[in-house]
């Protein structure tokens, strides 16, 4: 029988955020943390990797010098118990120092690019905690057949007097949007 690496052996109260600040990197890269726990993310496949890319070189061009776009960053969502999650792409405000901690106050947009292993995640867990939080736009990208036929972009809106996601659209084919800016990409582009 193979022990758990140290790190995966948590205190009873989960990871804290000095605990989670303490990992090497390398670990911090492969893991989100819910309610204190140590979730382990599968590496993504190909086609998930490309459409965040393009993806990110899209949505740079349309934000402007005010909104930034990063993937493969922690979006810390609470502090206690940690809730921190690493979405597939970021917009946030661009005068954020370096430095800061990523927060839902932060951010304008984020996305997920639904993945076999991430249905669950993508579809319940991660819109209800980001709209939990208060972080305006939700977008899910879901890729059913690596090619463009099976690509769709549903948007969501944050409804403030719900505090819950409505769709603002399910878009294939195309994606084109004026909220939270103008965006428009082909999504055959992305694949």
């Amino acid at each position: 029988m193979t022990a758990l690496p140290d790190w995966m052996v948590l205190p009873p109260e989960g990871l804290t955020v000095d605990g989670y600040e303490a990992l090497p990197e390398e670990v911090c890269r492969a893991i989100e943390i819910v309610d204190g726990a140590i979730v382990v993310n599968p590496a993504p496949r190909r086609p998930h990797q490309k459409i965040i890319r393009r993806m990110s070189y899209a949505l740079e061009e349309a934000c402007g010098v005010e909104l930034a776009v990063e993937f493969d960053v922690d979006l810390r969502l609470r502090d206690v118990p940690l809730l921190n999650r690493r979405p597939d792409l970021v917009v946030y405000d661009a005068t954020l120092n370096a430095d800061t901690v990523l927060r839902p106050e932060h951010c304008a947009l984020v996305i997920e690019v639904m993945s076999p292993g991430s249905i669950t995640a993508d579809q319940t867990d991660k819109p209800a905690e980001y709209a939990g939080a208060g972080i305006p736009h939700f977008w899910r990208v879901e890729n059913e057949t690596d090619d463009v036929r099976g690509l769709t972009v549903f948007c969501y809106r944050l409804d403030p007097t719900t505090g819950v996601y409505t769709s603002s659209g399910a878009h294939k084919g195309k994606l084109a949007v004026s909220d939270p800016f103008d965006f428009a990409v082909d999504l055959a582009d992305l694949l």
